[in-house]
This record gives C-alpha cells, structure tokens and sequence, in this order.
C-alpha cells in the first residue's frame, strides 16, 4: 500500500529519474536513509520496475502525432505485432471505448508521416483510424 509520501517520491521521479536521494529526502522531508529506504522499497515490491531517460527531440521541426486505431477483433494481435515492429512508433497502447489502440508516432517530416499513415492502414484488420498532429507541450498541471 502506497502512502503520501510514496506517491510523493514517485512523482518527483517521475519528474527526474536521476534526482539523487539527498535532493529527494529534501523535498520528501525525510532524512536520506529514509528516502533511500522507501525508494529500495518501491523497486523491490515492483511498484518501481525500472528508470528511464528523457531526451532532447533529435530532430528539431520533426513530426509527433497520436493515432487512434480501430481494429477488427480477430486481427488485434497480429495488429499490435506489426505496429511494435515500426521503428516510428514511440509508445503503444491498448484501450478501450471506440479505439482499440492508441500509437504516438514521430517521424522527420511531414512525407515520412504521410508514408507512415499510408503504411499503417494497409494492415489487415485495421478497421478505421483518427491521427492527430501533437502540436506542443505543456508540463505539470
């Protein structure tokens, strides 16, 4: 069971991953081997699976969108393998409601966006799909 506290420290991680345990035993308010037990803790229930990095978009001006896929059910796995198998998409998620899956994408330019929506739709079992542009990024909230 997760405390304030937990909470807390997940979304400072969230927001960087690589916070040292001093800095955040100082915003936690706790002293550093507290923080430093709670986040072992985190790791060791699984609650923690792993670290990750943020980096600088590559490709200044290049193209990020989310693409909503509707898929016919027979099809759903053989859809999602040949998604995962495209270097553009950046995450992948199923859902529920009207969209099976979710795809955020980034390409370099507009063309290559253009050649991978043409791409996308001719899989078998796509049964419709809604893509739009990410436009910017907004932080926190």
């Amino acid at each position: 069971m997760l405390d304030a506290t937990d909470r807390q420290l997940l979304a400072l991680l969230r927001t960087d991953a690589r916070m040292p345990v001093a800095k955040l035993a100082a915003a936690l308010g706790v002293t550093r081997a507290t923080a430093r037990a709670r986040l072992d803790r985190l790791v060791t229930t699984g609650v923690i699976t792993g670290f990750t990095v943020t980096v600088r978009d590559p490709e200044p001006g290049g193209v990020r969108a989310v693409t909503l896929i509707e898929v016919d059910g027979r099809h759903a796995g053989s859809v999602i393998r040949r998604l995962s198998g495209l270097p553009e998409i950046r995450t992948l998620h199923t859902t529920n409601g009207r969209w099976d899956i979710v795809a955020e994408i980034e390409v370099p330019t507009l063309g290559d966006f253009d050649a991978l929506l043409r791409t996308i739709r001719q899989f078998e079992g796509i049964a419709n799909s809604e893509t739009s542009i990410l436009l910017g990024v907004r932080k926190g909230g």
